[in-house]
């Protein structure tokens, strides 16, 4: 049975002493969790602040990027090494941002997956359409583009060790959402290619939900068979908000 996972991503909000007071609050809020797991992926800046903080609770700590080498001449990168140091478990790679803002591409994408794997750090991978793709109906070709390139040169000994988070673009950030059929639809799709890729073994994959995820809405989603947890953008930068969607969680 897949362990679902309520994963926050702060982007470029917080302080440092900001960051630390929120997760404080988080860790406090689920010191009696015990079915799942919970993310918080604070800005490179609070990191280690941040994992000293959650260290020995439930909540673990995630980067938002990383580069895909270990060190060298890359101005402004951060490597899989410096986040291990850090205290991560987790790293986020190919977020619709990164891909639309800073010109990431697919083939990017499946190196930092590599690149993390191969550095003991669990990607959460994200993949999703824009309003005009679902509007064309290629929503399924756009998915599987991004899957089966991200994972491209992956073991079936690895695919459990990463996450995979659809986030359809036209709901991040705008307010907008799924419905729960539309997510499932997708979620669906994902899960089966993932088993034409690697087999049974697949079916353990989870696979995150995110746009516009709220302690409103999270109820229906998680009730969808392959719809695992969330990846949470706004709702995860107050604690409130963040904690009613991870008490909704089964």
């Amino acid at each position: 049975m897949r362990k679902w996972m309520v994963a926050g991503n702060w982007k470029m909000h917080n302080t440092i002493s900001e960051s630390v007071h929120l997760a404080q609050a988080i860790k406090d809020g689920t010191s009696g969790l015990k079915n799942g797991e919970v993310v918080v992926a604070p800005p490179f800046t609070a990191l280690q602040s941040v994992g000293e903080v959650i260290k020995g609770s439930a909540v673990s700590l995630a980067a938002q990027d990383m580069y895909f080498e270990n060190k060298g001449a890359f101005t402004g990168e951060v490597s899989p090494l410096m986040l291990k140091d850090a205290g991560c478990t987790y790293v986020i790679v190919g977020h619709s941002e990164r891909r639309k803002y800073f010109n990431e591409s697919d083939e990017q994408v499946n190196l930092k997956v590599k690149k993390a794997l191969a550095s003991g750090l669990k990607p959460i991978v994200c993949v999703g359409e824009t309003d005009g793709e679902r509007n064309k109906g290629v929503t399924e070709s756009v998915v599987h583009r991004q899957v089966s390139k991200a994972l491209d040169g992956v073991g079936i000994e690895q695919i459990n060790h990463l996450v995979i988070a659809y986030e359809p673009v036209w709901a991040i950030g705008t307010g907008k959402v799924a419905t729960s059929e539309q997510a499932e639809d997708v979620h669906n799709f994902i899960r089966r290619l993932l088993v034409e890729i690697y087999g049974c073994v697949a079916a353990d994959t989870r696979i995150l939900y995110g746009g516009s995820v709220t302690a409103e809405n999270i109820a229906d989603l998680i009730a969808m068979e392959d719809i695992d947890g969330a990846l949470v953008g706004g709702a995860s930068l107050k604690p409130d908000g963040f904690l009613g969607i991870i008490h909704k969680m089964p």
